[in-house]
């Protein structure tokens, strides 16, 4: 079984196609298990009301869905209700501001259907943005690897630091930095969890991790 300790960071680790999304998808019951049950505080998650149940949840990835609609009410849709100066402080959390004060209306910029008019690393930011405006306190983090400048990951990772503290944060980790952060790490392979511990245990005891770690981390 897998125990993601409340208000601590799980770190799940594999190769492409493990099932590390598989498993993250299921705590806000995007997919179902066809076996086994996902407990929150005890309570199994499939009697939970689901609208209560992702109101717990920020999820945090490359895939954000974004309307063509303006800069604010992207990022107030995580929390329809909330002032502008909440938005304004998630902004600046989250390290928008930097890009939304180029933009030719600010806050007020039409950013086109999905965000067309910004790049990967903004879109990410306005997922942070959300999920700091949220305050939900569980977070699902896909930290994906994508073709971002070294400039603009170091915003994205600033923020993510920002936004996990005392929150309950399982990530799907490739960052080495996020692993050694992490207060536990699963190694999922083929669906399964193959080891579990901090980084230098599963160097030591895990084949399947210290594969992983030279392939995908020391070439990155």
């Amino acid at each position: 079984s897998i125990n993601f300790t409340g208000g601590k960071m799980t770190a799940l680790v594999g190769h492409s196609g493990s099932g590390k999304s598989t498993l993250l998808n299921l705590i806000p019951r995007i997919y179902s298990p066809t076996s086994g049950s996902i407990y929150f505080d005890d309570q199994d998650i499939s009697e939970v009301n689901l609208i209560s149940l992702r109101d717990q949840i920020s999820i945090v990835d490359q895939n954000t869905t974004l309307f063509d609609d303006t800069v604010l009410n992207n990022i107030k849709y995580a929390r329809p209700n909330a002032s502008r100066e909440e938005i304004y402080k998630a902004a600046e959390l989250s390290m928008c501001n930097d890009f939304i004060n180029n933009l030719e209306n600010g806050f007020e910029t039409m950013i086109g259907e999905n965000g067309t008019k910004l790049s990967g690393g903004e879109k990410q930011r306005l997922s942070i943005a959300r999920a700091f405006l949220k305050n939900s306190k569980i977070i699902l983090l896909d930290e994906a690897t994508s073709s971002l400048d070294s400039e603009t990951e170091e915003k994205i990772q600033k923020a993510l630091d920002k936004l996990t503290v005392n929150k309950t944060t399982i990530v799907i980790a490739h960052r080495l930095s996020t692993i050694l952060n992490s207060d536990n790490i699963y190694v999922i392979d083929a669906g399964r969890v193959v080891g579990s511990g901090k980084h230098d245990e599963l160097l030591k005891n895990s084949e399947t991790y210290k594969n992983f770690y030279q392939r995908q981390i020391k070439s990155s």
